[in-house]
């Protein structure tokens, strides 16, 4: 047996919490606006999207933690890109499944657990929570919705994830209350959007136009997206203009800051 890496010790572990492109199964919030398979076909791009990131952060071994099993062959498809560990994901709650994915985490530096819904989440970004986490017992990447599309901890702590109201925006609060009563620092960097509703899919074709080019999802399902979200959009544009001239300048955010 080769002897151990002393800078294996050092590496962040990435878990991918990962949903099949299972037509009818996945982006279920967003059928009504691209079909079944239009929302599984979304599904597949953000999974590749999202490991083709980790691997390009190279910051330390990477685990796609697969529901309901591992045996969907895009799953197969993303191990096949590199190296990258198959889990089927447990049954329970949000919460004990990324608890169950830093518990068994290969790295004793700690894991960054992340989902497959953020696009703006990239290699450098992987690589920063990294070195965040270096000099903290946790760190976090909130969503605009009031959740998080990233949590990275150094150890596993179930209270951490104990009586969260998950898929409400109470999430990040109760999360920060939790670190708090472990008596950890965290580090908290600025607020990302994921893809959940339709109104974030129209932001997702303007930050990814590829996603549209390369019609990795069904044109039909564009044309009916399109058709039903024009005076949605038009409303859209309008609350945006009103959000942007309250919201500070992205450059005026700062990277991450410490709490207690």
């Amino acid at each position: 047996m080769p002897p151990a890496n002393p800078e294996d010790k050092l590496k962040v572990a990435i878990a991918i919490m990962a949903k099949a492109p299972i037509p009818g199964l996945t982006k279920t919030r967003l059928i009504p606006h691209l079909g079944a398979e239009g929302a599984a076909a979304l599904q597949r791009w953000l999974l590749q999207r999202t490991v083709a990131t980790t691997l390009a952060a190279d910051i330390g071994p990477v685990t796609l933690w697969c529901a309901p099993d591992t045996s969907h062959p895009e799953f197969t498809k993303c191990a096949a890109n590199g190296p990258i560990t198959l889990r089927q994901q447990p049954e329970g709650d949000l919460g004990g499944r990324m608890h169950l994915a830093i518990a068994e985490s290969p790295s004793p530096a700690g894991t960054l657990v992340i989902g497959t819904d953020c696009p703006m989440l990239d290699a450098a970004h992987l690589q920063r929570a990294a070195a965040a986490l270096a000099e903290n017992e946790a760190v976090l990447t909130p969503a605009e919705d009031g959740g998080y599309v990233l949590i990275g901890m150094r150890q596993a702590s179930f209270l951490a994830f104990a009586d969260i109201a998950w898929s409400t925006e109470r999430v990040l609060q109760q999360t920060r209350q939790r670190l708090v009563s472990l008596g950890w620092q965290w580090a908290e960097f600025e607020p990302f959007w994921d893809v959940d509703r339709r109104e974030d899919f129209e932001r997702l074709l303007q930050f990814c136009p590829e996603l549209a080019n390369q019609q990795l999802i069904d044109r039909a399902s564009l044309t009916q997206y399109d058709h039903g979200s024009a005076t949605q959009r038009n409303q859209d544009d309008d609350r945006q203009q009103l959000t942007d001239r309250n919201s500070p300048r992205h450059d005026e955010v700062c990277p991450f800051t410490t709490t207690r």
